[in-house]
């Protein structure tokens, strides 16, 4: 469960620790005192995405971090320990978003993906939004809660990777019975554009140097006039030539030395570079021997070259890519010679996936059959405590249209509000009202089902009040007893329930805002609850309400733990 929320330069939250505990804890404060902040902090912290508009003014960045005790949660250590990232029974997310929009993740001190952080998330903790209630119409969230009450994780990822490798293998083997269809007049374009490449024999990098070498076939004259001119300069040149200038420096600064030793490491430079000079003399020597040109090579060359740019435009391609164009000329080539046998192999293998897609399939719509009545009995049963008794609530599966990721099935939620009605779609008869209470009777229910041990409830019992909102607390005690409940609430009824009470207040002096998160002791809460009760005027019959309010809850809290 979650132990600890620390969050620093978030939104108006300049820096807040609260330490949390098992049951059922509720969070109460005047409206705009930043209950929900709070909540979406421990969304950022568990993966949700943010952006640098959230950070505090003036702040460079926002840092979440969440501690949870993993003791009675062997997924969650057992995600860890495969991501190597375990430490005992503890774990600590940490997350910083940046001003500039650049956010980072770690776990236990490790950095980690944003989507690793949520996967991680998503098993340590689910949050029910204030809105849930307005895409509770959507089928696939319909479908979502159905399966997130009957556990069909499982079913469902098996499912989807199933139908994942179905379609991909259907995709090849359509595409292959398209290219199929122009085959023979592909094959013959390919056969010959191999023969081509096979006549031309282009070697790598031989396009390269072939240009180098006609740039020098090309220039010989000005290469021969520089080598010549070069050669006269070192050697040949009269009177005054390199060699015999470094002969003469040579002679005077030996003659010199033998009155000052310090010349002596010139005098062997000079002797390097006489050395060097006759060295670059040789060479060019030789190289002048080998510039003769033969017209013949130039003529080769040119021819070469053009075949090499000829193919290059059949291809639209530069010149230097043939070699890549042609490997793939014959990759394609030998594929579809081999069309036939790769085609029958494929049917084999799409017609096996589409079997084992429709295997687990059915193992999951068989699942969902299987919970869909207990789960509508038990939604029926929470309506009325919710104030709609009599009403109805039905699960019809249907067969999809089209087979998909999550299943074959099309899942609809029936209702009826009132006794004697048919059951219809829920979008169709349910008021807002009633859509919020069945909402949150669909989401405690649901829940119930799953594994995650802690639930955050962001002010979904708006929209109730009096006895139901009695019953909604009760509810959520309810689920208390077996997992830790977090709740946003403006209810007393609910309040009065719970093991836990914050109370998060809005201070401002005139020149910036924060808030401070409060855990309230037996005199507080009875404050906070005739807050709530009376609003802005408190009076002495408004606070013994708001006490006997506490003092029932918890002598029903009692009678539970002892019965």
């Amino acid at each position: 469960m979650l132990t600890r929320l620390q969050v620093r330069d978030f939104a108006i939250i300049d820096q807040a620790t609260i330490e949390f505990h098992g049951g059922m804890t509720v969070l109460t404060g005047e409206t705009g005192a930043g209950k929900s902040i709070l909540v979406d902090a421990i969304g950022l912290v568990v993966g949700e995405r943010g952006s640098g508009g959230l950070v505090r003014g003036g702040c460079d960045r926002a840092e979440f971090a969440a501690e949870f005790d993993l003791s009675q949660h062997d997924e969650a250590r057992a995600w860890l320990k495969e991501q190597a990232l375990d430490a005992d029974n503890d774990c600590l997310l940490r997350r910083v978003v940046a001003a500039d929009g650049r956010s980072r993740a770690f776990i236990n001190g490790n950095p980690v993906t944003l989507q690793n952080l949520k996967a991680l998330g998503e098993i340590l903790l689910d949050i029910h939004g204030q809105h849930f209630h307005q895409s509770l119409v959507r089928r696939s969230v319909q479908r979502d809660l159905l399966d997130h009450y009957g556990a069909h994780a499982q079913l469902r990822v098996a499912t989807d990777t199933a139908f994942r490798e179905w379609q991909s293998l259907a995709v090849q083997l359509k595409e292959l019975e398209t290219a199929n269809r122009d085959r023979e007049a592909r094959l013959e374009l390919l056969r010959f554009q191999s023969g081509e490449f096979e006549s031309l024999n282009l070697k790598p990098g031989e396009y390269e140097e072939l240009q180098a070498e006609r740039r020098m076939l090309q220039n010989s004259g000005r290469l021969a006039d520089a080598v010549n001119e070069a050669v006269r300069a070192i050697y040949d040149g009269e009177p005054d030539n390199a060699q015999r200038l470094l002969a003469e420096a040579s002679r005077a600064i030996d003659a010199a030395s033998s009155f000052d030793d310090r010349l002596k490491p010139v005098l062997a430079l000079l002797a390097d570079a006489s050395i060097q000079v006759s060295e670059a003399y040789d060479s060019l020597r030789r190289y002048a021997d080998a510039l003769d040109v033969d017209p013949q090579r130039r003529d080769l060359v040119e021819e070469r070259l053009a075949a090499i740019n000829a193919v290059a435009r059949k291809h639209r391609v530069e010149p230097e890519e043939l070699p890549q164009v042609c490997q793939r000329v014959n990759e394609q080539l030998l594929a579809l010679e081999r069309a036939e046998s790769i085609g029958a192999e494929l049917a084999s293998r799409s017609s096996l996936a589409r079997k084992a897609y429709g295997e687990a399939a059915g193992a999951l719509s068989k699942a969902r059959r299987k919970a869909a009545k207990p789960f509508a009995a038990a939604v029926t049963a929470a309506m009325a405590d919710l104030g709609m008794a009599g009403g109805v609530f039905e699960v019809r599966l249907d067969t999809a249209a089209e087979p998909g990721p999550s299943g074959t099935d099309e899942i609809e939620y029936l209702i009826s509000a009132n006794p004697g009605q048919a059951p219809m779609p829920l979008a169709k008869i349910a008021s807002g009202g009633e859509l919020s209470r069945m909402s949150l009777a669909i989401q405690v229910i649901a829940i119930d089902g799953s594994t995650i041990p802690t639930m955050i409830f962001d002010e979904v019992d708006s929209g109730v009040g009096g006895a139901v909102a009695e019953m909604v607390g009760r509810h959520l005690r309810e689920l208390g007893e077996t997992r830790q409940v977090l709740c946003v609430t403006h209810l007393a009824q609910v309040a009065g329930l719970a093991d836990n009470h914050f109370q998060v207040v809005k201070i401002t002096d005139g020149n910036s805002t924060r808030i401070a998160i409060n855990k309230l002791g037996d005199a507080e809460r009875i404050e906070e609850l005739a807050r709530m009760l009376g609003g802005m005027k408190i009076t002495r019959k408004t606070r013994d309400h708001a006490a006997e309010m506490l003092n029932n809850s918890r002598r029903r809290q009692k009678a539970t733990r002892t019965g």
